[in-house]
C-alpha cells in the first residue's frame, strides 16, 4: 500500500503491526486428515439486504427476525487480532463475508487492518470479499486503497424478473452490474459467483456465459447445497456441474485448467477461443473435503470447521477475557488438529448433522 489512509483510526495499524506470541508461528498446522489451515473465512455481520431463497428465505428471516446487537458482533480488533494469530499458524488468505459485509460501517478500515498482516514467511495476506454488489460501486475505491486484493460477487440471473425472484429483493440487475464495472475500473480482479437451482434460473447459464465472455472476469457456477435448514433444498433441483458444463460447451467449446493450489474449490475451464474462464463449484456431485483448507469465524466469534457445521467454538470468550496470544493460539490449533469434517463425503448418512448452522451466518 501506498498510503496509510484511516489517518484517524491510526490504533488500528498499531494492533496489526504487534508481534504475535503464537508458540511455534510457521510451523505447519493439519487436522486429522492432514489437511493444513491456509484459508479464514469472516464473517462480519449476519444482516443481509437481500432475501435469497437458498440462504435467508423471506418467510424465516422476516420483521420478526432478531439479528446480532452491535455489542455482540467481535470488533475490527477483536478481527484482526485472530487474524494475526491464525496467520501464524499458516492462514495465507482472507475473505470477508456476511450476510452482507459492505452493510458493516467503515469495512474498509477492517480491510486496511488485515491488509497489514503477514505470514510467518513474510508475505501479505491476501484479503479477498465476497458481496452481493449493491454497494459496491460506493465502496470499490476505499476497498482497493485500503489493500483489497479482490472481490467476488454474487448474480443468480441476468434477468430482472428472475434475479428479483432469486434474490427476493428490488434491486436491479443493472445496480450489481455496475459495481462490478466499478470494481474492475480501480483495478480490483472480479469473479461472478451464480448459484443455480434447476428449474428455476438454470435458464439463466448460457445468458450468463455469454455475457461474461471475454469481460476479464470468472464466472463460477455453484450447485444448489444443502446449507443450513431453512432454504427449502431438495436433490430434485440440483443441477451438477456435469451438466452445466454440458450445456455451455455446446455452444462454446471449453478446455480443462489445472488447479492453481491445494484446496481450490472450483474446477476450471477456459473457452477454447480465449474468451475467458469458468469455474464449477460442485460440493453435490464431487465433494472435495478432501483438500478443504477453510475454518470460519462468525460475526459474534464461534470458528465452524465446515459449511455444514452443526456448532462452533467459542473465541470471544478468550478474546475479552484477557487470554494472551499463544493461549489464542493454542486454541486454535487444538480445534484444527481434531478436525475431521467430511459431511459433503458423508452426505446423506446417518452421521450427519440433522441441524447445520445457517449459511447467512457464517458466509459461502
Amino acid at each position: 500500500m501506498s498510503k496509510v489512509i484511516f489517518h484517524a483510526d491510526s490504533r488500528y495499524a498499531a494492533i496489526a503491526a504487534a508481534p504475535s506470541a503464537a508458540p511455534g508461528a510457521g510451523a505447519a498446522l493439519l487436522d486429522a486428515r492432514r489437511r493444513p489451515l491456509r484459508d479464514l473465512r469472516i464473517s462480519v455481520t449476519d444482516r443481509c439486504n437481500f432475501r435469497c431463497t437458498y440462504c435467508m428465505p423471506r418467510e424465516v428471516f422476516n420483521a420478526h427476525h432478531e439479528f446480532m446487537p452491535h455489542g455482540a458482533l467481535l470488533s475490527f480488533e477483536e478481527i484482526t487480532r485472530v487474524a494475526r494469530v491464525a496467520a501464524q499458524l499458516g492462514v495465507q488468505k482472507i475473505r470477508l463475508t456476511g450476510g452482507e459485509p459492505l452493510l458493516r460501517k467503515s469495512l474498509e478500515a477492517l480491510v486496511e487492518m488485515l491488509a497489514r498482516l503477514s505470514t510467518p514467511q513474510g508475505r501479505p495476506l491476501e484479503v479477498t470479499l465476497t458481496t452481493n454488489g449493491t454497494l459496491l460501486a460506493k465502496k470499490a475505491q476505499a476497498l482497493k486503497d485500503a489493500g483489497l486484493s479482490r472481490v467476488t460477487v454474487s448474480l443468480d440471473a441476468l434477468d430482472d424478473h428472475m434475479f428479483e425472484r432469486m434474490s427476493d429483493s428490488q434491486v436491479s440487475v443493472k445496480r450489481v452490474l455496475e459495481g462490478i464495472d466499478v470494481a474492475a475500473r480501480v483495478g480490483l480482479p472480479v469473479k461472478v459467483n451464480m448459484v443455480v437451482r434447476k428449474g428455476l434460473n438454470d435458464g439463466q447459464i448460457l445468458p450468463m456465459a455469454r455475457h461474461f465472455r471475454h469481460s476479464g472476469h470468472i464466472l463460477r457456477f455453484i450447485e444448489f447445497m444443502d446449507v443450513g435448514s431453512t432454504n427449502g433444498w431438495n436433490l430434485r433441483e440440483v443441477l451438477t456441474g456435469a451438466e452445466i458444463l454440458q450445456r455451455i460447451a455446446a455452444e462454446f467449446p471449453l478446455e480443462p485448467v489445472q488447479a492453481g493450489y491445494r484446496g481450490e474449490v472450483a474446477n476450471r475451464w477456459r473457452y477454447a477461443d480465449d474468451g475467458g474462464e469458468i469455474g464449477l463449484i460442485t460440493s453435490m456431485s464431487q465433494p472435495f473435503c478432501g483438500d478443504c483448507t477453510r475454518a470460519r469465524l462468525s460475526p459474534e466469534g464461534k470458528l465452524f470447521l465446515c459449511l455444514f457445521a452443526s456448532q462452533g467454538h467459542d473465541l470471544r470468550a478468550l478474546l475479552r477475557g484477557g487470554a494472551g496470544d499463544g493461549e489464542i493460539a493454542a486454541r486454535l490449533a487444538g480445534i484444527w488438529s481434531a478436525r475431521d469434517d467430511r459431511y459433503s463425503e458423508l452426505r446423506g448418512r446417518a452421521t450427519q448433522a440433522e441441524e447445520k448452522i445457517e449459511m447467512s451466518y457464517i458466509g459461502g
